[in-house]
């Protein structure tokens, strides 16, 4: 499942130890106005993970500080700015933070009643061609004995007598 690219923000990779959220602000605000800017920071170290988001309040604006920074040097690191991914929260398919823990156990459970629905009918599909076509079978062998019968009453002159014995 694709997600869709967000366009008023930036993701900024390759920040330097240095860079801070107003550095990191002063460095994108020639380019438009800045809705929000995030560093987020390592659990452990209490340090920004090298790379920030940068979100503007226009598209436009966004796109051209994308054009302008990537590849810049800022802090004598080279930059690499793109459209930022939405963010996935982890847990589920729609994420913990959407949704109690046993919401997937409903979603689940239908999935699975849907296959088993699936499973059900393309067994009652199957066995209904092979009725049909025993059922075919058993027609062309009967027309085909019925043929035979009709060859044999023409050729054997007591055959054909009996037959109108008994038709009679």
């Amino acid at each position: 499942m694709m997600q869709g690219v967000q366009k008023n923000t930036l993701y900024v990779g390759g920040l330097a130890e240095e860079v801070n959220e107003s550095i990191l602000h002063a460095a994108f605000i020639p380019f438009g106005d800045i809705k929000d800017v995030k560093t987020p920071l390592d659990q452990a170290t209490q340090k920004h993970r090298s790379f920030g988001f940068v979100t503007f309040l226009e598209r436009e604006d966004a796109s051209a500080a994308m054009d302008n920074m990537d590849g810049a040097e800022l802090y004598g690191r080279v930059l690499t700015v793109n459209y930022a991914l939405p963010e996935k929260i982890k847990g589920g398919e729609q994420g913990w933070a959407a949704q109690p823990i046993w919401a997937d156990a409903d979603t689940w459970f239908e999935r699975q009643q849907q296959e088993e629905d699936m499973r059900r009918l393309e067994a009652e599909n199957k066995a209904a061609m092979l009725a049909a076509e025993e059922l075919h079978r058993k027609q062309v062998a009967e027309e085909r004995e019925g043929e035979k019968e009709e060859i044999e009453i023409k050729d054997d002159p007591m055959a054909r007598a009996e037959a109108e014995v008994v038709g009679n």
